[in-house]
């Protein structure tokens, strides 16, 4: 497990948003948090998070057996022993991949950690074979100043056939789509925990 550092923001902002991540301007807090692999041990911490976070209207709900049931593709965000942040990488393909349930507790949300998650997600990703990283967001601008560019939503057809027909919202949520591509080295091909058949 390593730990890194959560001081390094270079002043982003971002209005609350689909996914539960508010990046404040660093405010000289200086905190750090370990970004690991979830477990079963960290499934209530995550639907909490996940829940206590359905207020803002921009997160969709997971339920606790759901959420047990994908714990290993979840990342935690671990500071003074209590999860502070939270993210799914969800496959939606062999090509594409969603950053979902992606949540930073109000109290840690100046840190970075809602950008080290999903950096880390992307490397996992990345190594894991997909071409390409995705999200559905209500602030496009925080994914944006990640590297990932809006696109149509037609672009990501698996995820509108996977969630979006089938939701009360279709064609009204005001979602934006972003993708981010995954460029390949020989040195990301190694095995992972999250490649698929």
């Amino acid at each position: 497990m390593s730990t890194l550092s959560v001081n390094d923001l270079h002043g982003l902002k971002s209005r609350p948003g689909a996914i539960a991540v508010d990046v404040a301007e660093a405010s000289g807090v200086e905190a750090e948090a370990a970004i690991r692999t979830a477990g079963a041990s960290d499934v209530d911490a995550i639907h909490r998070l996940v829940s206590e976070h359905l207020t803002e209207g921009r997160l969709l709900p997971r339920s606790r057996d759901e959420i047990a049931n994908h714990v290993a593709r979840f990342l935690v965000a671990v500071h003074d022993g209590r999860v502070v942040g939270c993210a799914d990488l969800a496959p939606l393909s062999r090509r594409v991949a969603e950053v979902r349930s992606l949540v930073v507790d109000h109290g840690a949300r100046s840190w970075g950690i809602g950008r080290q998650l999903v950096k880390e997600l992307e490397r996992r990703a990345l190594v894991s074979g997909f071409e390409s990283l995705t999200a559905f967001t209500h602030t496009p601008g925080y994914f944006v100043q990640l590297g990932f560019s809006i696109v149509p939503h037609t672009w990501v057809p698996e995820k509108i056939e996977a969630d979006c027909r089938t939701c009360a919202q279709f064609r009204q949520c005001g979602q934006y789509a972003v993708m981010l591509p995954l460029i390949r080295t020989q040195a990301t091909r190694v095995p992972s925990q999250f490649a698929h058949a």
